[in-house]
């Protein structure tokens, strides 16, 4: 039960943990061309989401909505790193694996536009 306690407030490792998390997203910025065209998107929506959302609910899925794909394509960002680092060549299972990381991108883009429209049409379109 200690060395639990301990873990949970070690603030060496939780920094160390923070310093990687500001690696991968200055990596992602810098390396992925879709990384910063969603956080482009992101940097417009979120703002608007605040000013939009009537509650608190309301406000949590759009920002949410669009905060998820960030997350997404930094997942998928991270399967691309991972399936090119074993090499050029084609592979089957390795192109299913980037495949199925864009679609996952796609479908997160989709509930940003399903999330925001019934939103709005619940605001303004009745």
């Amino acid at each position: 039960m200690k060395a639990m306690l301990q873990s949970l407030f070690d603030l060496a490792r939780v920094r160390r943990a923070f310093g990687y998390s500001l690696k991968g997203l200055c990596a992602a910025y810098s390396k992925e061309s879709a990384f910063r065209q969603e956080l482009i998107l992101a940097v417009a929506l979120v703002p608007l989401g605040l000013w939009l959302g009537r509650s608190g609910v309301e406000r949590s899925l759009l920002i949410g909505s669009v905060l998820l794909v960030l997350i997404v394509e930094l997942l998928n960002s991270a399967i691309e790193a991972t399936v090119d680092r074993g090499g050029k060549d084609w592979d089957e299972l390795a192109g299913r694996a980037k495949d199925m990381g864009s679609a996952a991108v796609l479908i997160a883009l989709l509930l940003v536009v399903v999330t925001w429209g019934l939103v709005l049409w619940e605001r303004y379109g009745r």
